[in-house]
């Protein structure tokens, strides 16, 4: 049994999906042994209290400096004993340390298709006015392992999401969410869980 740990800042929808995946099926071998947010205020914290699963918040703010929280962090996920960190909407910057720690063992969602829109940003486009300016017509989001780079770690599966004309930030946010992220994400926990990833100079195999 593949025990995660999920590292979130925010709501937790991401989360959820996870847990929904797991409560039917889709995602198997595989189990939530806690949840971490930086946040205390995160509503991801009640949704793993609503399954039993332990929520912790560690904030950076309550540390004397980063190194301290860094430290903090890390044995708190060894604590559990976690096979797999999970980035699901988490606003801190993994530290060396932790990756060096998980190697091919921490993966991330990202809101867009790497490694042509990394970083910060709408999907890789720009808003003028609340409206996502013309050009590109497809985002989606990306399932990657967690290197010491900024989402440049291995790619693990990605979904494309239609731009549609006017789309708001907003509106083009919630799309992706449900056609991607909460798609690829319990099935790349699901791969994982089962064996069926592996990380060969640098580039994921999936065996089907």
């Amino acid at each position: 049994m593949l025990r995660l740990a999920v590292l979130v800042s925010g709501g937790g929808t991401n989360l959820q999906a996870i847990l929904d995946a797991i409560d039917e099926g889709t995602i198997t071998n595989a189990e939530v042994s806690v949840v971490i947010s930086n946040n205390a205020g995160a509503y991801a914290l009640e949704r793993a209290k609503k399954k039993e699963i332990d929520a912790v918040c560690l904030s950076p703010k309550t540390f004397a400096s980063r190194e301290a929280f860094n430290e903090a962090l890390l044995a708190k996920l060894q604590s559990y004993n976690v096979d797999l960190v999970v980035l699901a909407g988490c606003l801190v910057v993994i530290p060396q340390s932790i990756v060096d720690a998980y190697p091919n063992k921490i993966i991330n969602i990202h809101p867009s298709l790497i490694p042509s829109f990394c970083g910060t940003g709408y999907y890789g486009l720009k808003v003028h006015e609340g409206v996502l300016s013309r050009g590109v017509k497809v985002t989606g989001a990306t399932v990657h392992f967690v290197d010491g780079g900024t989402d440049t770690g291995p790619i693990i599966l990605q979904k494309a999401v239609e731009v549609h004309e006017g789309d708001t930030p907003k509106a083009l946010q919630q799309r992706v969410m449900e056609e991607a992220e909460w798609v690829i994400m319990p099935r790349a926990i699901d791969l994982i869980a089962n064996g069926k990833v592996m990380v060969e100079d640098g580039h994921v195999k999936i065996k089907e």
